[in-house]
């Protein structure tokens, strides 16, 4: 395939971390393919990160149903999907495909160049996830590659935060035990609020959104904006106006990464060699143990500096 012509598929699942740790992937692609039709078959509230920030084309909902023929010796395959299949150039696909069934269905539907990247990194092997995605990309002569994921949004017709500096926060991540304690947050931002000026805007999904009014029922409404469930795309555009970032080993941590936003991450067990945002812009607050042992102090004098940083 030349490099101006046909289309590639890239079919990404995965939550948002996953998929964050996956846009040097679609950027490598863009600038080694400009003239080919980019398109990701994935989860839409996802993906759509990437079709907001110009690097594909076009994103497919990755359904369950329709991909379960695929799935199996022989099976039945959806028509629609078989058709998008069809029309590919290139198919690289980061499901779980272990006995490699999906891509026998796959070429029962169609000849394009079927490439077969790996559905996670080994924690084991201590290879950052960002380059282990990156990794299939040889196949196709890509060799170079920006390494740091990042998404470049065009500028909003009008500021969503009022005038002020920000603090982005999220309280919250995937799991509970990545999650520092409520009482150590609510202590944070009370003395944050006494010792400086900055604004917060606190974000929540369905998992936080009762520490979360907790949390902002303590600060003045003037100072204080909730963000609450919002589309990514958008919330992406909320967290590029902000000063500064604070949160744990989420994949909201990871969005802030990439659209620039310099960040303070409170980490805990997860293998940070492996799965951290990657960027100067990016400081981790590391503790192995759990993060029941970081000390307010601390935090505080760490957003302290990342404030004094961003003025």
């Amino acid at each position: 395939m030349t490099r101006d012509r046909g289309k590639i598929l890239v079919i990404r699942g995965g939550a948002l971390g996953d998929f964050i740790l996956t846009l040097p992937v679609f950027a490598a692609l863009r600038a080694n393919f400009p003239e080919t039709r980019l398109e990701v078959l994935g989860y839409p509230h996802i993906a759509g990160l990437a079709l907001a920030g110009g690097l594909v084309d076009e994103v497919l909902s990755i359904e369950a149903r329709a991909l379960a023929g695929f799935f199996a010796k022989g099976g039945t395959l959806d028509g629609a999907l078989g058709e998008r299949f069809a029309g590919a150039s290139i198919i690289l696909s980061y499901l779980y495909d272990p006995d490699l069934i999906f891509r026998e269905n796959v070429a029962r539907v169609s000849k394009a160049q079927f490439i077969g990247g790996p559905h996670r990194p080994n924690d084991a092997e201590q290879f950052h996830a960002a380059d282990v995605f990156l990794s299939p990309l040889v196949r196709l002569a890509i060799f170079e590659a920006d390494r740091v994921p990042r998404l470049s949004l065009p500028e909003p017709e009008d500021p969503r935060l009022r005038s002020g500096r920000w603090l982005a926060v999220h309280p919250g991540s995937g799991s509970e035990r990545k999650n520092w304690p409520e009482e150590n947050w609510r202590e944070l931002l009370q003395r944050l609020r006494r010792s400086t000026g900055v604004n917060f805007l606190l974000i929540g999904g369905e998992a936080e959104l009762g520490r979360h009014a907790r949390l902002a029922a303590q600060l003045p409404a003037d100072r204080c904006q909730l963000a609450d469930r919002l589309p990514l795309p958008e919330l992406a555009q909320w967290l590029k106006e902000c000063a500064a970032y604070l949160g744990h080993d989420s994949g909201i941590s990871h969005l802030a990464a990439a659209v620039g936003v310099r960040s303070l991450l409170l980490w805990g067990e997860s293998a940070a060699e492996v799965w951290r945002p990657r960027g100067d812009h990016v400081t981790l607050l590391h503790s192995p143990g759990g993060l029941g042992s970081a000390m307010v102090d601390a935090v505080f004098a760490a957003v302290r500096a990342m404030l004094r940083a961003e003025e």
